[in-house]
């Protein structure tokens, strides 16, 4: 199958895209989708977190308590590389998994930190970035989550910069400020119509 690889920084939207192109006959496999179903009650990450972190780090219900998991991986980049010791290998297997069997006129791979893991330039025919103004970015995330200014701007820098992304780009799907939802689809159905034709070549 065409393979997408689709990435764009916190609050940039990548996730509406990757609704429409799912709606309009992909196959969308989201990274971050599967991190929370391994970071889930019972879900495979949660033990060898459990045993590499402590307790503390699990919530009541059984699911990785994301809020003292990311203060953890802020102060220390020995625990974040610990976490993601774990948590990456199983993301890549299951991924490997749904990929093999996935239908749909072409495959979009949903990963945030695509730039930043370095692995995914030769397993994508193409990289879409979903680009934004940091300010744009700042004010949704603050719109859906509630984190304070300062967090959200922590998790930014942990991202690669907008630069960097932009630098790896075959194509960018520009949705910042005043970016109607309308719009924004029809820019994403363009790259859509593109991507079928370049699939059945």
């Amino acid at each position: 199958m065409y393979r997408i690889g689709l990435t764009g920084g916190i609050g940039s939207g990548k996730s509406r895209v990757a609704d429409f192109f799912a709606e309009w006959g992909a196959a969308v496999i989201d990274t971050d989708v599967i991190a929370h179903e391994l970071t889930a009650p019972g879900g495979q990450a949660i033990e060898p977190i459990r045993r590499q972190f402590g307790p503390d780090v699990i919530s009541p219900t059984g699911a990785l308590d994301r809020q003292a998991m990311r203060e953890l991986v802020f102060e220390s980049p020995q625990a974040r590389h610990q976490l993601e010791a774990i948590i990456h290998p199983l993301i890549s297997s299951v991924t490997h998994a749904r990929a093999a069997v996935a239908k749909g006129c072409y495959l979009v791979f949903v990963v945030p930190l695509l730039v930043e893991s370095g692995r995914w330039r030769d397993q994508v025919d193409r990289i879409c970035v979903v680009d934004c103004d940091p300010d744009t970015q700042i004010s949704r995330v603050q719109a859906r989550s509630g984190l304070t200014e300062q967090a959200i701007t922590r998790i930014m820098s942990a991202q690669a910069s907008r630069e960097a992304r932009l630098a790896v780009a075959d194509d960018v799907i520009f949705n910042g400020a005043g970016i109607s939802l309308e719009e924004l689809g029809h820019r994403a159905r363009q790259l859509h119509d593109y991507w079928c034709a370049q699939s059945k070549q």
